[in-house]
């Protein structure tokens, strides 16, 4: 009886190990199939673990990058000073640029100014990056957004560069001055005069009428900052106006009708820009009177955005008439009166009331750039200042060059691409002329006639290192409205036609990049993550 028990708890106790075995089996078994198994929790721990690690280096790394580039800008280093020679004893000569666009600012930004006597001259003292600015007017993009103090650019060269706010009202090739005024009038103005030994010109262009009547009384350009301010106040103002007239009055629609002449990308984008103002913002605020304006857009010529590819003119067209922006081709403006523009398309004449007249259309010469072209016989051109494909001035011996929209050269366009690489390569020119002025002050003071012959085959030889100017064409971009743009980009050889939402994106990504400072960057993305979060201002 007790084996039998003993054998019976034997039996017992096999079964129970043989359970165990079984349980822990098919533990193992449904771990390996993944079905509550601790392996795949353990991989998702580690997949998030990373991706947060990952995330907070990038946000830390950014952070550090953000914060140094902003402390280098606003801080910059210890500038060598001016002096009449250089530590050899050869003189250092005096290089006087005229401006501060695109191309002078370009030029200043990449110029070595320690290898000359740097003067900047311009009535107005910062850069301001053109292409945003239509987007100004309506509270897309701030105007202080936009603009970089002149003398934020010269602190933050290795060499001293002398400031004057002024205007530039002469030129004289002959002897090599500049005859300059001060912007401020009354007891502190001044007038003097600058000696140079290398002059560049680039005092930009004012707006053109094509001798339309009436248009400096009546219409606003669309060029500077002021300019934006205009538009901005008169816009509100008409708004304004017109909500206090019943919606049959005559004057009603006439304040709410918005004329933009010109179909490049000035013209185009800053309709595209207000028609936006309207549909995303004024409409939540004023909804009935916000579908009784009009934005109308004249254009001589067949089409708008002519330097683009057809089909993305096509595209900006086709999209021009889903916003209900009133496109007027081969429409010219013949009379421009208080109210009203008197237009020409074929034989038909129509008149055109307008609340708001932007005229966006052409450049002219500035005076100084005239009274220059009147003094070289070479000067035989009255599109603008000609030059050399080096960017010398031609009949000016090699002392004055000239960059962006006051020159004339077949195939450069008036861009801001175009300065920006003048800019560039002037900086490259005056690089080695220093070179060659050093090497013709060492031939000026040999005693032998051997060693003379020498130092000026070497300056000769340095003199054919100068390459002309290339324009290196990148594409062009427009915004066309609706969170839309297009872009016609050349990558080497190859072209790119791009157009829609994405593009929009790209958009913003290369201007961002364009902007001249990082703290430019960063007001540009803040004012467009405002208004995509709080929308824009509808006030003055």
């Amino acid at each position: 009886m007790f084996a039998r028990q003993i054998v019976s708890g034997g039996k017992i106790a096999s079964k129970a190990r043989i359970g165990a075995m079984s349980m822990v089996s098919r533990r193992g078994l449904v771990g390996q199939n993944g079905v509550g198994g601790s392996q795949p929790k353990s991989l998702l721990r580690k997949v998030v673990g990373t991706t947060l690690k990952a995330s907070l280096f990038s946000v830390l790394a950014g952070t550090l990058w953000v914060s140094y580039e902003l402390y280098r800008e606003s801080n910059p280093s210890q500038q060598k000073p001016q002096s009449s020679t250089f530590e050899n004893g050869s003189p250092r000569k005096t290089l006087v640029i005229l401006g501060s666009g695109w191309g002078s600012m370009s030029l200043l930004k990449n110029l070595d100014t320690t290898l000359y006597n740097v003067i900047v001259v311009s009535p107005r003292n910062y850069f301001l990056f053109t292409p945003l600015l239509p987007s100004t007017p309506v509270g897309t993009i701030e105007l202080k957004s936009i603009v970089e103090p002149v003398r934020s650019i010269t602190r933050r060269r290795p060499g001293k560069v002398v400031y004057y706010e002024a205007e530039a009202l002469d030129v004289d090739p002959k002897d090599k001055t500049v005859r300059i005024r001060s912007v401020e009038k009354g007891e502190h103005s001044y007038e003097k005069e600058l000696k140079y030994d290398y002059l560049v010109v680039g005092v930009g262009a004012q707006p053109t009428t094509f001798g339309t009547p009436g248009v400096y009384e009546h219409a606003s350009f669309l060029k500077e900052i002021p300019d934006a301010q205009d538009i901005r106040v008169k816009i509100m103002n008409n708004i304004e106006k017109a909500a206090t007239l019943s919606p049959n009055d005559a004057e009603r629609k006439r304040l709410l009708s918005f004329v933009v002449v010109g179909g490049g990308p000035t013209g185009v984008e800053f309709a595209a820009e207000l028609q936006d103002y309207v549909d995303q913002d004024l409409s939540k605020w004023m909804p009935e009177l916000s579908k009784e304006i009009s934005v109308v857009l004249c254009e001589g010529l067949p089409n708008i955005l002519n330097m683009f590819d057809k089909s993305l003119w096509q595209y900006a067209q086709d999209l021009f008439k889903e916003e209900r922006i009133d496109l007027k081709l081969n429409t010219m403006v013949k009379n421009v009166n208080a109210t009203h523009i008197t237009t020409k398309c074929g034989d038909q004449i129509e008149e055109l009331p307008y609340g708001v007249l932007v005229w966006a259309t052409g450049n002219a010469p500035r005076e100084v750039s005239e009274s220059l072209m009147n003094k070289l016989e070479e000067q035989n051109s009255r599109r603008g200042l000609l030059i050399n494909d080096k960017l010398q001035l031609l009949g000016a011996k090699d002392s004055i060059y000239a960059i962006g929209d006051c020159t004339f050269y077949p195939g450069l366009f008036p861009t801001a691409q175009v300065a920006h690489q003048q800019g560039e390569y002037l900086a490259r020119v005056f690089k080695k002329q220093y070179k060659i002025d050093q090497i013709a002050w060492q031939a000026e003071n040999c005693k032998s006639v051997e060693e003379k012959a020498k130092w000026c085959s070497k300056k000769d030889k340095l003199k054919t290192l100068v390459e002309p100017f290339k324009y290196n064409h990148q594409g062009a971009l427009a915004y066309i409205g609706s969170d839309k743009a297009i872009a016609d980009l050349a990558i080497g050889e190859s072209k790119y036609r791009l157009a829609g939402s994405w593009t929009f994106l790209f958009w913003k990504s290369s201007y961002l990049v364009m902007c001249l400072s990082f703290r430019n960057r960063i007001l540009v993305a803040l004012d467009w993550l405002k208004v995509s979060f709080l929308g824009r201002d509808s006030s003055v």
